[in-house]
C-alpha cells in the first residue's frame, strides 16, 4: 500500500510555530452525535438596544456618535489597562516569576448597520477599515511592544456583541504567539538568508493545491500546517513588515481580497460564517529600531466550522494535552473553498 495524504494519517511541520499537527483524513467517515448549534437568527439593520449602534448607550453610559462609517473607542472592559500599580521586584523564583503589564483596549465598529458583514460591504467600505486599522497601528505603536488587530465573528467564536466590530489590544509586552513567530521567522532568516514566508509564498504559487485567491498584490491560502478545517493565511507578494507599509494600491486590493474570502466562506454553508481572525507583523514601540527583516506581514482566520453551519471542531482532549488534529487536509479545505461561487448566497437567484 503507498501512501495517499488524503487517505492515511501523518503529520506536518509548522515553521511558524515550531510544531507539529496530526492529520487524520480517514477520520471524516465518523459519525456524529455530538452537540449541534443552532443558527444565528437575522439581525436587525439598526438596533437601538444595541450598545455597539450609532447614538446608542453603552452600559458605562457614555452614548456613541451617529457615526456613518468607521468608529473607534475605548473598551468599556478592558483586560489591559495604563495607569496601574507594578508588581513587585520579582524575587528570582523561578517557578514564581511575576512581571509587569500595561496596555490598551479599543472597539473598532466596521459599519453603521448592525446585520452587515465583511462579505456583504463594498471594497470601499472594507478599504476605510483597514485605513483605521493603519491609524490606529501608527498611534499605538509608538507606545506599546504590541499591537493586536483581532475580530471574533459569531457566537460559535465567543462573540459577545453581533454588530459588526473588531478589537485592538496593545501591550507593553510582547504576547506568547508572536514571540514564537518572531523567535522561527529570525532563525530561518539567519539559516538560509531569505524571509521565511516569502519563501512560503513563492513554493505555494508553483503549487498552486491550497491556494484559494490571489491578485498581484496578495496572495490568500489554507496553509499547509493548519489547524482549523477551513483555516487561511492572507499574504503580502513582496516585504511588507506592518500594515503601515501599505501602498494604497495595496490596501485596496487587500480590501478586494478581504471581500472573496469571506463570501467564499458564507457560501460554503450558506450562513453567515464564524471565525476568529488577526494580524501578525513586526513589534512596535521601543523593538521598532531592531531589525526586524525576518518578519513578513500576515493575517488568519481561524474558523470553527466542519461539516456545516451547525457543526464545529472543538480543541479539546487530544488537542489540548498532546497536540493539534485535523481531519480535512489542507488541500481538501482549499479545493472546496475554490468550488463555491464568488456570488454571495444572499445574492444567488
Amino acid at each position: 500500500m503507498e501512501f495517499n495524504a488524503t487517505e492515511h494519517q501523518h503529520i506536518r511541520y509548522n515553521p511558524l510555530r515550531g510544531d507539529w499537527v496530526l492529520i487524520s483524513p480517514h477520520r471524516l467517515q465518523r459519525p456524529w452525535s455530538g452537540k449541534v448549534d443552532s443558527l444565528q437568527e437575522e439581525l436587525l439593520e439598526n438596533d437601538p438596544k444595541n450598545p455597539l449602534s450609532p447614538g446608542a448607550t453603552r452600559p458605562n453610559g457614555a452614548v456613541n456618535p451617529h457615526y456613518e462609517s468607521t468608529y473607534v473607542f475605548n473598551n468599556d472592559f478592558p483586560a489591559l489597562l495604563q495607569e496601574v500599580p507594578e508588581p513587585d521586584v520579582d524575587s528570582g523564583d523561578p517557578l514564581f516569576k511575576i512581571a509587569g503589564a500595561k496596555g490598551s483596549c479599543r472597539v473598532l465598529c466596521f459599519h453603521p448597520k448592525s446585520n452587515i458583514t465583511i462579505p456583504l460591504m463594498t471594497v470601499q467600505e472594507i478599504k476605510r477599515i483597514i485605513d483605521k486599522w493603519c491609524e490606529e497601528l501608527q498611534e499605538l505603536g509608538k507606545h506599546f511592544t504590541w499591537v493586536q488587530i483581532f475580530e471574533n465573528k459569531g457566537d460559535q467564536m465567543g462573540c459577545s456583541n453581533p454588530h459588526p466590530h473588531c478589537q485592538i489590544w496593545s501591550s507593553s509586552f510582547l504576547p506568547n504567539e508572536p514571540k514564537l513567530k518572531d523567535s522561527n521567522q529570525k532563525v530561518y532568516w539567519q539559516k538560509y538568508k531569505s524571509v521565511m514566508l516569502l519563501d512560503y509564498i513563492n513554493r505555494e504559487l508553483e503549487r498552486k493545491e491550497r491556494l484559494v485567491e490571489f491578485n498581484d498584490s496578495w496572495v490568500c491560502l489554507v496553509p499547509y500546517w493548519a489547524i482549523w478545517p477551513f483555516e487561511t493565511m492572507l499574504l503580502p507578494r513582496r516585504h511588507i513588515l506592518r500594515l503601515t507599509d501599505l501602498t494604497e494600491d495595496e490596501r485596496i486590493s487587500l480590501a478586494d481580497i478581504m471581500k472573496k474570502l469571506t463570501i467564499r466562506y458564507d457560501n460554503l454553508f450558506c450562513t453567515s460564517f464564524p471565525y476568529s481572525m488577526g494580524w501578525h507583523g513586526a513589534p512596535t514601540g521601543s523593538l521598532t529600531s531592531e531589525d526586524n527583516s525576518h518578519w513578513q506581514l500576515h493575517a488568519i482566520y481561524y474558523p470553527p466550522l466542519l461539516r456545516s453551519a451547525t457543526i464545529r471542531k472543538f480543541m479539546v482532549g487530544y488537542e489540548m494535552l498532546a497536540q493539534p488534529q485535523r481531519d480535512l487536509t489542507a488541500e481538501q479545505a482549499a479545493d472546496r473553498l475554490r468550488s463555491v461561487s464568488l456570488t454571495h448566497y444572499k445574492f444567488q437567484s
